[in-house]
């Protein structure tokens, strides 16, 4: 014994574990389980939600009352293809990005507010 097997314990050969009649699939098992978990729970939500936003972009028209992702509320005036043009008051206009509108509200809302 030196003072080398005080601080790291040695290692001795053992024979090698023989693998069972399933070892290799039953090992295999958990990944895929584990892959398939992850895509239920967060892949497959996030698409549904994407789709619904591009949907929700598609179908925005003139006179739509919106949210944007910063929280400006306003009527849209112009539409052009990537971009919004959205009245927040009588004759200030914003443009917007069209992927900044978060949300499309029932008509009459801002007009209760």
């Amino acid at each position: 014994m030196n003072l080398l097997d005080l601080v790291i314990s040695p290692a001795y050969a053992q024979a090698a574990p023989q693998a069972g009649a399933g070892g290799f699939g039953m090992s295999l098992l958990f990944p895929i389980l584990l892959i398939a978990v992850m895509y239920f729970l967060m892949i497959r939500p996030q698409m549904k939600r994407q789709k619904e936003h591009r949907a929700m972009l598609v179908k925005l028209s003139k006179g739509d009352e919106v949210i944007t992702n910063g929280g400006i509320a306003g009527v849209v005036g112009d539409i052009g293809e990537n971009f919004i043009t959205v009245e927040i008051a009588d004759n200030v206009r914003i443009r917007v990005q069209k992927g900044a509108i978060a949300n499309v509200l029932p008509k009459g809302t801002l007009k209760s507010a």
